[in-house]
């Protein structure tokens, strides 16, 4: 029962992981770039490693065998994972999946090729003439995004000719790991977006959270809420997908599987991490009867998951940074986000801020069948509430 976890990224989501771990008795080991990331302050070890150094890879893992991987960002030399799965250790949800979801192109080509799933059309960039090529043939608005990236990094919406040297500039700057390369796609004028969280397990039938909707600025997560309603020919449609991209991949885990939503033209497959969901914070307000962190980790082990339950009906907000550079960042105003009813707050504690920097989440609930919209402004009242600062200020 008792597992060493080696954890691959110690952001806030692995920080919540890590303490779902601990409360089953797991011992984990949290790596991430830098000291006293979220995650290794709840872990039993940590290790501070350039996770896109294959030989920095071999050395904790030969240093501190574990059972299972879970890597929880992008920037990983994943193709060793492969060779660690060989040797035995379970990756998470398995090395494939991994390796294709880190890469836009690999996932990309997958779902709309070879699955033949509804997604924008796109086109890939190596170099500035193709990326410019790319949009004249989509035409205006289109996205460029980087193959590698999170958080919205390096995206842009492109409006007109006049805004491509910047998407390049960006796209190419913010990439993530060392693949320079863009995708273009179509902007789809969708009426709303999900992230439908999908757990596949080891010995049982794939799960269904209740679908979550979100708002995204610059193609980064500012606000989430459960349950979004749905048609429900859209959500036998989302789940079809969902269920047919994550049995190709294999493994077992949770995965946050990204929809738009069009009214008139249906459901569009965007992207697939196979990992727990920024979005899926919400579940932190006790919406389900299993947390999204939860749900990983019990699928991880192996341990039955029978049903996924709506309990509450919730929204989260994200509170984000202002400062360009804070050491040791403070939090005022807590006990006024925390007047507000049924609402909690998380600190992820970051040791230092950057300018929209996610810092921490306020989450709030009421009984299913509330009034979103109304969760949807608590939550975000409750974020504003939230400055923070510089111990110094204080």
């Amino acid at each position: 029962m008792i597992r060493k976890i080696l954890l691959l990224g110690s952001g806030e989501l692995g920080k919540e992981f890590v303490i779902a771990a601990k409360r089953m008795g797991q011992y984990v080991v949290a790596c991430d770039s830098y000291p006293r990331a979220p995650a290794m302050q709840v872990a039993d070890e940590s290790e501070v490693i350039n996770m896109l150094d294959g030989e920095e890879l071999d050395r904790v893992v030969a240093k501190h065998q574990p059972d299972i991987i879970v890597p929880e960002i992008e920037a990983i030399r994943t193709e060793r994972l492969y060779d660690f799965e060989k040797a035995g250790i379970q990756v998470v949800p398995s090395a494939r999946a991994v390796n294709f979801t880190m890469n836009r192109r690999a996932i990309r080509d997958l779902a709309a090729q070879e699955l033949q799933l509804q997604t924008a059309k796109y086109f890939y960039a190596k170099t500035k003439a193709e990326m410019v090529a790319a949009a004249e043939k989509i035409g205006y608005p289109c996205v460029v995004k980087p193959l590698m990236s999170s958080s919205g990094k390096g995206q842009s919406l492109v409006k007109s000719e006049a805004d491509l040297d910047h998407a390049w500039e960006y796209g190419t700057t913010k990439s993530r790991g060392d693949i320079q390369e863009l995708i273009v796609e179509e902007f789809i004028p969708f009426d709303y977006e999900i992230t439908l969280l999908t757990v596949t397990q080891a010995n049982g039938k794939t799960l269904f959270c209740p679908p979550i909707g979100h708002v995204q600025v610059g193609g980064d997560y500012q606000e989430s809420f459960q349950p979004m309603p749905m048609k429900p020919e859209h959500l036998r449609q989302a789940q079809e997908m969902a269920e047919k991209v994550t049995r190709e991949l294999t493994g077992n885990g949770i995965w946050g599987v990204e929809f738009f939503i069009s009214n008139e033209k249906g459901v569009y497959f965007s992207e697939l991490s196979p990992r727990p969901h920024d979005t899926g914070m919400v579940t932190l307000a006790n919406t389900q009867n299993l947390s999204e962190f939860e749900l990983h980790l019990y699928a991880i082990l192996g341990l039955p998951i029978q049903e996924i339950r709506l309990e509450k009906a919730g929204a989260s907000a994200v509170v984000l940074a202002e400062t360009a550079s804070s050491e040791e960042p403070d939090y005022e105003g807590v006990e006024k986000a925390l007047e507000f009813p049924n609402t909690y707050v998380r600190i992820f504690g970051k040791p230092s801020t950057r300018v929209r920097r996610r810092m921490a989440v306020a989450v709030t609930y009421e009984e299913p069948g509330a009034d979103l919209e109304i969760l949807r402004k608590r939550a975000k009242a409750a974020a504003k509430c939230i400055r923070i600062v510089e111990k110094e200020e204080k």
